[in-house]
């Protein structure tokens, strides 16, 4: 399916789907994504690795996240973290090591998860999932706003300054982060030129 010459640079991935031809098809659809993106992200969680002295693992969640967004669009990304955080909240164990609840010290991830999905769905719809380096930058903001909202929680949750949160919860990451913006780096760009879109 082709997307209209006018409005190229407003598609997201999510979009070169098939359309639906009825409301409700397309409510249904869009309600098949978000619920996909969720599962991703929870499928995503469970790629996870302990960090010594930490209680932040490293996991696929994040870049499933950001992934999410970016392919889904503000609206249906933003909705589908919202999910994986209510449904995780609700006692489904598909948190980062089958984890689940709100009581977690990493909780606050999980709400940054929510917001960088939109951000990066905004993003993309600006057509930032189409070149490398504006990929990156999408990534990297995204990555920035989970950090904003992870790493307070984490100081508030273990009740330690804000600098020592950062050296739990940050800086031992961002090597990873930036494997993972690599790889979006690759992937998303590749995915539209593979599809002949622009």
């Amino acid at each position: 399916m082709a997307i209209a010459a006018s409005t190229p640079s407003t598609a997201v991935l999510a979009d070169l789907l098939p359309q639906a031809s009825t409301r409700i098809g397309a409510r249904t659809r869009d309600l098949a994504l978000v619920a996909g993106g969720a599962a991703l992200t929870g499928i995503a969680a469970q790629l996870s690795v302990p960090v010594p002295g930490s209680p932040v693992p490293v996991t696929g969640q994040t870049f499933a996240a950001l992934l999410v967004g970016t392919a889904l669009g503000a609206r249906r990304g933003a909705a589908a973290l919202g999910l994986y955080l209510a449904a995780g909240a609700a006692g489904l164990p598909w948190f980062a090591e089958g984890t689940s609840g709100a009581g977690m010290a990493t909780f606050g991830y999980v709400i940054g998860f929510v917001l960088a999905a939109a951000l990066t769905g905004v993003l993309a719809r600006r057509g930032a999932d189409r070149s490398p380096l504006r990929t990156a930058g999408a990534m990297a903001l995204g990555s920035l706003v989970i950090y904003a909202v992870g790493v307070p929680y984490l100081a508030f949750a273990l009740d330690v300054p804000l600098a020592r949160a950062a050296s739990l919860g940050m800086y031992p990451y961002l090597i990873g982060d930036a494997l993972k913006m690599a790889l979006a780096m690759g992937a998303l760009p590749l995915t539209w030129k593979l599809l002949g879109r622009r």
